[in-house]
Protein backbone atom coordinates (compact mmCIF):
# COMPACT_ATOMS: atom_id res chain seq x y z
CA UNK A 1 0.00 0.00 0.00
CA UNK A 2 1.76 3.58 -1.18
CA UNK A 3 0.11 7.35 -0.61
CA UNK A 4 0.15 7.44 -4.04
CA UNK A 5 -2.52 4.74 -4.50
CA UNK A 6 -5.89 6.59 -6.55
CA UNK A 7 -8.85 7.43 -4.52
CA UNK A 8 -11.66 4.68 -5.01
CA UNK A 9 -14.54 7.73 -3.96
CA UNK A 10 -16.00 9.68 -1.49
CA UNK A 11 -18.35 8.79 1.07
CA UNK A 12 -21.13 10.98 2.23
CA UNK A 13 -21.73 9.76 6.01
CA UNK A 14 -24.66 9.60 7.10
CA UNK A 15 -27.25 11.49 10.15
CA UNK A 16 -28.44 9.50 12.59
CA UNK A 17 -30.14 10.58 16.09
CA UNK A 18 -27.07 10.16 18.86
CA UNK A 19 -27.40 10.96 22.49
CA UNK A 20 -24.98 14.01 23.02
CA UNK A 21 -24.66 13.60 26.61
CA UNK A 22 -21.68 12.63 28.27
CA UNK A 23 -21.17 9.13 28.33
CA UNK A 24 -17.91 8.83 30.53
CA UNK A 25 -17.57 4.78 29.99
CA UNK A 26 -18.88 4.91 25.99
CA UNK A 27 -16.01 7.02 26.03
CA UNK A 28 -13.52 4.99 27.62
CA UNK A 29 -14.13 2.55 25.41
CA UNK A 30 -13.72 4.26 22.23
CA UNK A 31 -10.79 5.58 23.22
CA UNK A 32 -9.22 1.80 24.45
CA UNK A 33 -11.04 0.89 20.61
CA UNK A 34 -8.56 4.16 18.93
CA UNK A 35 -5.73 3.30 20.80
CA UNK A 36 -5.77 -0.48 19.86
CA UNK A 37 -6.79 0.32 16.28
CA UNK A 38 -4.19 2.77 15.93
CA UNK A 39 -1.06 0.62 17.23
CA UNK A 40 -1.74 -2.71 15.26
CA UNK A 41 -2.14 -0.50 12.15
CA UNK A 42 1.42 1.02 13.29
CA UNK A 43 2.64 -2.63 13.71
CA UNK A 44 1.10 -3.43 10.28
CA UNK A 45 2.09 -0.28 8.00
CA UNK A 46 4.80 1.56 10.23
CA UNK A 47 5.88 3.69 7.12
CA UNK A 48 1.96 5.34 6.74
CA UNK A 49 2.09 6.32 10.33
CA UNK A 50 4.74 8.72 12.23
CA UNK A 51 4.08 7.63 15.73
CA UNK A 52 2.69 4.08 17.49
CA UNK A 53 0.12 6.53 19.70
CA UNK A 54 -2.28 9.14 18.05
CA UNK A 55 -1.10 12.81 18.37
CA UNK A 56 -1.55 14.53 22.25
CA UNK A 57 -4.22 17.41 22.96
CA UNK A 58 -1.29 19.72 23.42
CA UNK A 59 -0.63 18.86 19.65
CA UNK A 60 -4.16 19.26 18.27
CA UNK A 61 -4.83 22.35 19.96
CA UNK A 62 -2.10 24.49 18.98
CA UNK A 63 -2.47 23.27 15.59
CA UNK A 64 -6.10 24.27 15.28
CA UNK A 65 -5.35 27.73 17.30
CA UNK A 66 -4.31 28.96 13.74
CA UNK A 67 -7.39 28.11 12.23
CA UNK A 68 -9.31 30.89 11.79
CA UNK A 69 -12.64 29.18 12.05
CA UNK A 70 -15.07 32.36 11.24
CA UNK A 71 -13.58 32.45 7.62
CA UNK A 72 -13.05 28.58 7.04
CA UNK A 73 -15.73 26.76 5.24
CA UNK A 74 -13.43 24.10 3.37
CA UNK A 75 -10.49 22.19 5.48
CA UNK A 76 -8.81 19.24 4.41
CA UNK A 77 -7.12 16.71 6.55
CA UNK A 78 -4.59 14.37 5.12
CA UNK A 79 -4.66 11.21 7.38
CA UNK A 80 -7.35 11.29 9.72
CA UNK A 81 -6.17 8.49 11.07
CA UNK A 82 -8.76 7.21 14.22
CA UNK A 83 -10.04 11.01 14.48
CA UNK A 84 -7.82 12.42 16.93
CA UNK A 85 -7.94 15.48 14.56
CA UNK A 86 -11.12 15.51 12.84
CA UNK A 87 -13.34 15.12 15.68
CA UNK A 88 -11.64 18.49 17.61
CA UNK A 89 -12.24 19.79 14.16
CA UNK A 90 -15.55 19.10 13.61
CA UNK A 91 -16.83 20.38 17.31
CA UNK A 92 -14.89 23.68 16.01
CA UNK A 93 -16.02 23.83 12.52
CA UNK A 94 -18.86 26.26 11.28
CA UNK A 95 -21.98 25.19 10.50
CA UNK A 96 -21.77 25.73 6.82
CA UNK A 97 -18.67 24.41 6.36
CA UNK A 98 -17.25 21.18 5.34
CA UNK A 99 -14.54 18.55 6.20
CA UNK A 100 -12.91 16.52 3.76
CA UNK A 101 -10.93 13.98 5.33
CA UNK A 102 -8.59 11.97 2.75
CA UNK A 103 -7.37 8.45 4.39
CA UNK A 104 -5.53 5.56 2.51
CA UNK A 105 -6.01 3.06 5.18
CA UNK A 106 -9.38 0.83 5.10
CA UNK A 107 -9.32 0.10 8.76
CA UNK A 108 -8.98 3.82 9.47
CA UNK A 109 -11.81 4.67 6.73
CA UNK A 110 -14.38 1.78 8.30
CA UNK A 111 -13.46 2.86 12.00
CA UNK A 112 -14.58 6.52 11.24
CA UNK A 113 -17.88 5.56 9.58
CA UNK A 114 -18.70 3.85 11.68
CA UNK A 115 -18.26 6.31 14.98
CA UNK A 116 -18.51 9.77 13.04
CA UNK A 117 -22.06 10.76 11.96
CA UNK A 118 -21.65 14.35 11.34
CA UNK A 119 -23.24 15.58 7.77
CA UNK A 120 -20.24 18.11 7.48
CA UNK A 121 -17.94 14.99 7.48
CA UNK A 122 -16.68 13.81 3.56
CA UNK A 123 -14.69 10.83 3.99
CA UNK A 124 -12.55 9.77 1.16
CA UNK A 125 -10.56 6.99 0.59
CA UNK A 126 -7.78 7.87 -1.62
CA UNK A 127 -4.75 9.72 -1.70
CA UNK A 128 -3.22 13.08 -0.65
CA UNK A 129 -1.52 13.14 -3.84
CA UNK A 130 -5.09 13.78 -5.56
CA UNK A 131 -6.33 16.44 -3.42
CA UNK A 132 -7.24 19.21 -6.49
CA UNK A 133 -9.29 16.05 -8.52
CA UNK A 134 -10.98 15.31 -4.83
CA UNK A 135 -12.17 18.85 -3.97
CA UNK A 136 -13.43 19.47 -7.90
CA UNK A 137 -15.18 16.02 -7.35
CA UNK A 138 -16.79 17.12 -4.62
CA UNK A 139 -17.12 20.54 -5.94
CA UNK A 140 -15.64 22.66 -3.56
CA UNK A 141 -12.63 23.92 -5.80
CA UNK A 142 -10.21 25.28 -3.30
CA UNK A 143 -9.78 24.33 0.47
CA UNK A 144 -9.08 27.43 3.23
CA UNK A 145 -6.69 25.20 5.54
CA UNK A 146 -5.05 21.79 4.54
CA UNK A 147 -4.01 19.93 7.95
CA UNK A 148 -1.56 17.56 7.98
CA UNK A 149 0.31 14.66 10.25
CA UNK A 150 1.15 12.05 7.23
CA UNK A 151 4.85 11.04 7.60
CA UNK A 152 6.54 12.56 4.59
CA UNK A 153 10.10 11.86 5.58
CA UNK A 154 8.70 7.68 4.81
CA UNK A 155 7.81 8.87 1.47
CA UNK A 156 9.99 9.05 -1.82
CA UNK A 157 11.40 12.02 -2.71
CA UNK A 158 8.99 12.64 -5.75
CA UNK A 159 5.78 11.58 -4.01
CA UNK A 160 7.04 14.03 -1.14
CA UNK A 161 7.20 16.39 -3.66
CA UNK A 162 4.44 15.63 -5.95
CA UNK A 163 2.23 15.79 -2.38
CA UNK A 164 3.50 19.09 -1.26
CA UNK A 165 2.98 20.73 -4.84
CA UNK A 166 -0.75 19.78 -4.57
CA UNK A 167 -1.01 20.91 -1.44
CA UNK A 168 -0.36 24.42 -2.43
CA UNK A 169 -2.90 24.27 -5.68
CA UNK A 170 -5.35 22.98 -3.58
CA UNK A 171 -5.62 26.20 -1.17
CA UNK A 172 -6.90 29.58 -1.91
CA UNK A 173 -4.55 32.52 -2.05
CA UNK A 174 -5.43 33.27 1.40
CA UNK A 175 -4.97 29.22 2.41
CA UNK A 176 -2.91 27.83 4.94
CA UNK A 177 -1.37 24.58 4.97
CA UNK A 178 -0.98 23.36 8.91
CA UNK A 179 1.73 20.56 8.92
CA UNK A 180 3.26 18.57 11.97
CA UNK A 181 6.56 16.29 11.34
CA UNK A 182 9.06 14.00 13.40
CA UNK A 183 11.48 15.04 11.23
CA UNK A 184 12.67 18.18 9.35
CA UNK A 185 12.49 15.84 5.85
CA UNK A 186 10.05 17.79 4.26
CA UNK A 187 11.32 21.14 4.90
CA UNK A 188 12.83 21.99 2.04
CA UNK A 189 9.79 20.59 0.07
CA UNK A 190 8.07 23.22 1.66
CA UNK A 191 10.61 26.12 1.46
CA UNK A 192 10.68 25.68 -1.88
CA UNK A 193 7.17 25.64 -2.77
CA UNK A 194 5.60 28.04 -0.74
CA UNK A 195 6.12 31.35 0.01
CA UNK A 196 5.88 31.80 3.71
CA UNK A 197 6.71 28.74 6.05
CA UNK A 198 6.64 29.40 9.88
CA UNK A 199 8.55 26.72 11.98
CA UNK A 200 7.25 25.61 15.68
CA UNK A 201 7.87 22.67 17.74
CA UNK A 202 5.45 21.19 20.39
CA UNK A 203 7.57 18.99 23.48
CA UNK A 204 4.61 17.44 24.60
CA UNK A 205 3.54 15.07 22.28
CA UNK A 206 5.06 11.56 21.66
CA UNK A 207 7.24 12.12 19.86
CA UNK A 208 7.75 15.81 20.15
CA UNK A 209 6.83 17.18 17.12
CA UNK A 210 7.86 19.78 14.36
CA UNK A 211 5.12 22.38 13.35
CA UNK A 212 4.87 24.36 9.39
CA UNK A 213 2.38 26.42 9.23
CA UNK A 214 2.34 27.58 5.45
CA UNK A 215 1.33 29.92 2.83
CA UNK A 216 1.26 30.25 -0.82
Amino acid sequence: MTWARAFTGSTRLPRHTIDRRDNVPAQTSRQRQELLLFARNFLKHPRMLGSVIPSSRFLVNEMLGEVDWDRARVIVEYGPGVGTFTHKILKRLHPDAILVAIEMNTDFVGFLQRTTSDPRLHLVHGSAADVGSILQRLGRGKADYIISGIPFSTMGPALRDGIVRATRDALTPTGSFLCYQYSNGVLPNLKRTFGRVKLGFEPRNIPPARLYYCKP
